[in-house]
């Protein structure tokens, strides 16, 4: 089997195509051969050196992937065996053949590509936990999505659509097309303007019920002031570490110095709350993670769920997939193919 590792902390080049023994499935796993492997920032965030999850390095990386399974282990009905699947993986998913626990693999829907499936569980599952799980997002309401071009942007995009919600979005202007075409109400062009006044123009000053925050350090202030009464703030992310012009960890100590602490009292009287996700703590929670994929998966069925990938990469040019995400010209998710 082929697999791409993080060699050592560092650029895109740090990421080498290598050759391993297959691996074999163990007791209540299967084994697919993968089609198509999701890329997300936390990978990125990994070969940086700033991931505290991230396996020691060097690793194999990467969450998600789309395939045929081929092997199952022991404890695990042998009707899997030829089946086009989708699933999570704990790492190793930059990979060719990957095994992983049965309860984590998903059929694939006919009407979907590999590539298409590989761009489902960590984007929708991660969206569908901020909107529906701990945001409680109502059809009245409505949602600002900050980055809304990423590919949990555009599964917020198709969820809040599903809701009926209305949907405002942060992204750069070269976005604002597409994603209007996906489903937002309004785009803001956060490269240009100061997007707290226009959410203060586009609300009447009231702000937003819900506001979706990758972006870490002091912009989680900005979105807790840009909240409506009974409003909730979604953290599941800090993109903004990778702006510092620091060297390697030390660029956590500018969004840690800018990160705010919210103060209980405050919360109350202002009616407002604060959640944070990270569905690489979930593990444990699987059976529950099931619940959440199974309602994504009538969502495809229903047609509102259209996973959108931007662009592929061959698996042996990884780096360059990471080199195309780092500088923002992604619209979507971006995709490693076997």
């Amino acid at each position: 089997m082929k697999q791409v590792w993080i060699v050592a902390t560092g650029g895109p080049e740090s990421l080498q195509l290598r050759a391993a023994p297959d691996v074999q499935p163990q007791p209540g796993e299967v084994r697919v051969r993968v089609r198509a492997s999701g890329i997300n920032f936390a990978d990125i965030l990994a070969r940086k050196g700033l991931y505290p999850d991230a396996p020691k390095l060097p690793a194999v990386v990467g969450y998600e992937v789309s395939g045929v399974v081929d092997a199952v282990g022991p404890q695990v009905d042998t009707a899997w065996i030829g089946k086009d699947v989708f699933a999570l993986t704990r790492f190793r998913g930059y990979a060719d053949t990957v095994a992983m626990p049965e309860i984590q693999v998903f059929e694939k829907p006919a009407g979907l590509s590999f590539e298409q499936a590989a761009a489902i569980p960590v984007n929708y599952l991660t969206a569908w936990q901020l909107l529906v799980v701990m945001g409680a997002l109502k059809p009245e309401e409505t949602v600002l999505i900050h980055n809304a071009g990423s590919g949990v942007g555009l599964a917020a995009i198709d969820i809040a659509r599903h809701i009926g919600a209305t949907i405002y979005g942060t992204a750069s202007g070269a976005k604002h097309s597409f994603l209007k075409q996906r489903g937002l109400h309004e785009a803001i062009d956060y490269t240009r303007v100061d997007w707290t006044r226009e959410v203060a123009k586009l609300t009447q000053g009231r702000g937003v019920e819900l506001i979706l925050d990758p972006l870490g350090g002091a912009e989680w202030k900005k979105s807790y002031r840009a909240l409506r009464h009974t409003g909730r703030l979604g953290m599941f992310g800090a993109s903004t570490m990778t702006e510092s012009s620091l060297p390697g960890p030390l660029k956590l100590l500018r969004v840690g110095l800018g990160m705010p602490w919210f103060n209980p009292v405050a919360l109350m009287n202002r009616n407002r709350s604060v959640f944070g996700v990270n569905l690489g703590h979930l593990w444990h929670e699987a059976p529950k993670i099931g619940v959440w994929m199974n309602a994504l998966l009538d969502g495809v069925k229903a047609g509102w769920l259209r996973p959108h990938v931007d662009r592929t990469f061959p698996l042996a040019q990884a780096g360059e997939a990471h080199s195309y995400i780092e500088a923002r010209r992604n619209t979507g998710k971006v995709v490693l193919v076997v």
